[in-house]
């Protein structure tokens, strides 16, 4: 079936932090190499953080992609920390000819380090998510895959509890962990605290609620984490799951490669991710000699007019370094891998070109349903509003660290309680408004 929309959506994007340091320079590259009958040519090195992909299904890419393009040479190079060392080379002229756009850069940054690809409208003829990487006008990337969002489940796990359908309320989704506590010996919830970049799923889910304006109504709040605003909804589930006991014991001891295991097997019955990460533990599920069918992906337990909602949006975005002495070339890399791969397929994910086809991960989601949210746009000039208050409120919406005090905070590690906590944040964010205009 063909990806289906709810009227108005627009694409979800990452808003991140932005860099204390940006690089400067003259735009170079500006006439790609060409072979003597015109070919696209030339050496590009392609940045990546699927170094478990490097040695094997990127080199077929790599064999596929050069049979077509016979003057171009591709190399890969891997980076297990992409978003830290990426982020610093950044500074440099040296971040290879195609990368995925880290997410510390911000949307005024783009044009100092990326080429720009043509008019959103006109990469939108092509391309999904196009917005969520764009400033004045210009598209700077191109998604490698999408996703949606919502929590995955094993399902053999939540039947043994009694539990066959979708929660409808967060009330239902925390009965629901409650069963599985009282009915089986899985840890309902796992938080993946230890490595901290898991817990920003959780942000992935603002609109499934408030719609494709929810940006733009965070930004325009001063108490965001108050009963009645999204951003409360989506905090106090996480926070209660915790104070209920519901997850894992020692929350400093998780990980993630583990904790892909730990569900695949059925020792965990639930994360919330985005929907990028039902392959992987299906693969999980069948390499502990289950079945990859264990594992379902459900939406977040949040209705609206009687319909569950997803967020969807674009994963990260490969993108042509303005530094790039081959710009023709990487940039058939770009539009190789996003229409011909078959990498978003492969990983179960939306396909980034305009008329691709819903995965069959999200196959619960066509019974029970679920209407799709994209989220607009910041208006024109107003880009960056939103990231100048979590910045200035020291509030990282795309981290770790107020989860994860939130988290502490739920369990007894910290002084406090919801109200309190919540209160904090509140206090923070509207000063941190104010203090930007």
């Amino acid at each position: 079936m063909k990806l289906k929309h709810s009227a108005g959506f627009a694409a979800a994007g990452v808003l991140a932090m932005a860099l204390t340091a940006c690089s400067s320079g003259s735009d170079s590259g500006d006439d790609a190499a060409e072979s003597g009958d015109g070919a696209i040519s030339g050496d590009i090195t392609v940045l990546t953080n699927r170094t478990d992909l490097i040695d094997t299904t990127f080199q077929d890419y790599k064999n596929t992609f050069e049979s077509e393009y016979p003057d171009v040479n591709v190399e890969f190079e891997g980076i297990t920390d992409y978003e830290g060392d990426v982020s610093i080379r950044l500074n440099t002229q040296d971040f290879g000819d195609v990368l995925l756009i880290p997410n510390t850069v911000s949307k005024d940054q783009l044009p100092n380090f990326f080429a720009p690809l043509g008019s959103v409208d006109e990469v939108s003829e092509t391309y999904r998510f196009v917005s969520e990487q764009a400033y004045e006008d210009q598209a700077y990337g191109v998604a490698i895959t999408g996703n949606a969002q919502g929590y995955v489940i094993n399902k053999k796990v939540w039947e043994e509890a009694g539990i066959t359908e979708a929660p409808t309320t967060p009330e239902e989704f925390v009965d629901a962990l409650q069963a599985i506590a009282d009915s089986t010996d899985a840890t309902p919830y796992y938080t993946n605290y230890a490595d901290g970049w898991p817990l920003s799923q959780w942000q992935g889910n603002r609109g499934v609620m408030a719609g494709p304006e929810t940006e733009q109504i965070l930004a325009d709040t001063d108490e965001p984490w108050t009963e009645g605003e999204e951003q409360y909804a989506i905090d106090s589930l996480l926070y209660d799951v915790v104070d209920a006991g519901l997850s894992e014991d020692d929350p400093t001891t998780t990980n993630w490669e583990e904790s892909k295991t730990l569900l695949g097997s059925g020792e965990v019955a639930t994360m919330v991710l985005g929907s990028w990460a039902v392959t992987q533990v299906q693969d999980a599920a069948e390499a502990a000699g289950g079945s990859p069918d264990d594992i379902a992906y459900w939406p977040m337990p949040f209705q609206v007019d009687g319909s569950f909602h997803s967020t969807i949006g674009g994963d990260y975005k490969n993108a042509v370094s303005k530094y790039s002495e081959n710009p023709e070339a990487a940039r058939a890399w770009v539009d190789w891998f996003a229409q011909e791969s078959g990498y978003a397929e492969s990983q179960g994910g939306l396909a980034p070109t305009v008329e691709g086809e819903l995965p069959s991960t999200l196959s619960e989601f066509e019974s029970l349903g679920v209407e799709f949210v994209e989220i607009d746009p910041a208006p024109a000039g107003e880009e960056t509003a939103l990231s100048d208050i979590y910045d200035t409120a020291e509030i990282d919406l795309w981290g770790n660290v107020y989860r994860q005090k939130m988290i502490d905070t739920a369990r007894g590690a910290a002084d406090g309680d919801k109200a309190s906590y919540f209160d904090s944040l509140n206090e923070r964010w509207s000063a941190a408004r104010a203090e930007v205009g």
